[in-house]
């Protein structure tokens, strides 16, 4: 029969339907909930996700700013642009795009965001509020996938997550989230020892690890929920971590890429964003 679509292009959607009436009523409150993207460098990659930011803001009726910053820029004059931006009451979020250029300290910049204008979750003091389940900016990949898994319906309570990956962007926060929805989670990773022991278990199969078409068939529990977070370049074309074809043969739900999780990422990104300006709003009143 094959797995059903969670298609994310849909879903993002009906979600910025949504982020768009509430930038309207904060508009008419007297704000505008402002994204500032701060871009080191001319990475091609970045540059688009940037200028996606940039449209998904203009689709909801954000105001967006994005800084673009020379390749040489020191991390003196980096962390000086993060600090303007702190102190402007337009902006309401703040987003480093990463990678950043090899001589700048990734998390000396991020540390540098007030963890209220953190609308990438990355801030520790938000990595805390992950860790601890208490409120705070929650990191817009796993935000997202979560968004996709819960969609299907699925009673969540009790069941085996797999995570494939460990990274502090998508493999950590996301196993934390899954933990709080009571799922039973395995964090997988490259010292892994039996894989497909692990990930045959799995009711909820994540993969974020790099690598094009690293979970394939044979790796994946009959009518699993598959969620592929990879992004990966194979001649030229976008695939995921996963191998769709044939595991969508055998999963219950599965996500596409392109198409899938990358689609709800900026979308959770406008949301923490305009979650950002109604609390900001809230404390001043």
């Amino acid at each position: 029969m094959g797995a059903q679509i969670l298609d994310g292009k849909v879903m993002s959607a009906e979600l910025r339907a949504e982020i768009a009436q509430r930038v309207a009523a904060l508009k008419e409150r007297g704000v505008t909930p402002g994204l500032a993207v701060i871009l080191v460098g001319n990475d091609p990659a970045s540059e688009i996700y940037v200028r996606n930011k940039g449209k998904g803001c203009e689709e909801t009726g954000m105001y967006s700013r994005t800084i673009n910053l020379p390749e040489q820029t020191s991390q003196a004059e980096l962390e000086s642009e993060i600090e303007k931006l702190n102190a402007d009451p337009a902006i309401h979020g703040i987003l480093v795009q990463l990678p950043m250029p090899k001589h700048l300290d990734e998390q000396a910049a991020l540390a540098k965001i007030l963890p209220e204008k953190d609308v990438d979750g990355f801030h520790l003091i938000n990595a805390g509020h992950m860790m601890t389940g208490t409120e705070g900016v929650i990191a817009c990949t796993p935000r997202g996938a979560l968004y996709m898994i819960k969609s299907t319906g699925i009673d969540l309570n009790g069941k085996e997550a797999v995570v494939i990956g460990r990274s502090n962007i998508v493999g950590k926060p996301m196993a934390m989230l899954l933990l709080r929805e009571n799922c039973t989670v395995t964090i997988c990773h490259s010292r892994t020892k039996d894989l497909v022991e692990h990930t045959r278990r799995a009711d909820i199969l994540v993969a974020a690890v790099g690598k094009a078409g690293f979970v394939t068939a044979d790796m994946v529990k009959p009518g699993a929920v598959v969620i592929d977070v990879g992004i990966n370049r194979v001649d030229g074309k976008v695939c995921g971590d996963v191998d769709f074809e044939h595991v969508k043969e055998k999963a219950s739900w599965i996500t596409p890429v392109p198409g899938g999780v990358g689609k709800m990422t900026i979308t959770m990104l406008l949301d923490n964003t305009v979650e950002a300006a109604e609390r900001n709003l809230n404390r001043d009143r």
